[in-house]
């Protein structure tokens, strides 16, 4: 079983807007994670609705209504992309973001250190939830998203100086 693993990371337009993408991109470089592939883009409707529907089935979820509300946030500007990979990185990754809603986030994950909206508050103003960046949730999600944002030829192998305390011996 391979314990290296990649995993998108999207962050928002709220994050680029404020300007705090580095700041939250050098958390995950700190714990060892490394870039293999990154762009800025804004994407269109039919990206965000295979990223949103296709792959993370939320108009099936959570209805038309939540659909149509984070697609309105997410086209409030560009949007910044990411794959990182590493040791047991989705897992990694999840941890360190913390739950979706940012309210119930706990303080020193990212959600929780950088955002604070509730549910009940989107929703009554009909509002998409600004939390700052999307992360795959498990194998499945985060090679069907890889492969939709990016592809093989925007992802790099390289060696990074933390590798040489990760890597076992083959």
């Amino acid at each position: 079983m391979d314990t290296i693993e990649r995993s998108l990371i999207v962050f928002k337009p709220d994050a680029v807007q404020r300007g705090i993408v580095g700041e939250i991109l050098s958390r995950f470089e700190k714990t060892g994670l490394k870039i293999v592939g990154a762009k800025m883009l804004q994407p269109s409707y039919d990206h965000y609705f295979h990223h949103y529907e296709k792959i993370g089935k939320m108009i099936s979820r959570r209805g038309q209504k939540a659909f149509d509300v984070t697609l309105s946030m997410m086209n409030e500007g560009p949007v910044i992309a990411f794959v990182l990979e590493g040791v047991e990185a989705i897992a990694l990754i999840r941890k360190m973001v913390g739950v979706t809603e940012p309210k119930s986030a706990l303080p020193g994950t990212i959600r929780g250190d950088y955002s604070h909206m509730s549910f009940g508050h989107a929703d009554l103003n009909e509002v998409g939830i600004p939390n700052i960046l999307h992360a795959s949730g498990d194998k499945e999600e985060a090679a069907q998203e890889i492969a939709h944002w990016f592809s093989e030829t925007e992802l790099f192998t390289y060696t990074t100086a933390h590798e040489k305390f990760t890597q076992t011996k083959k």
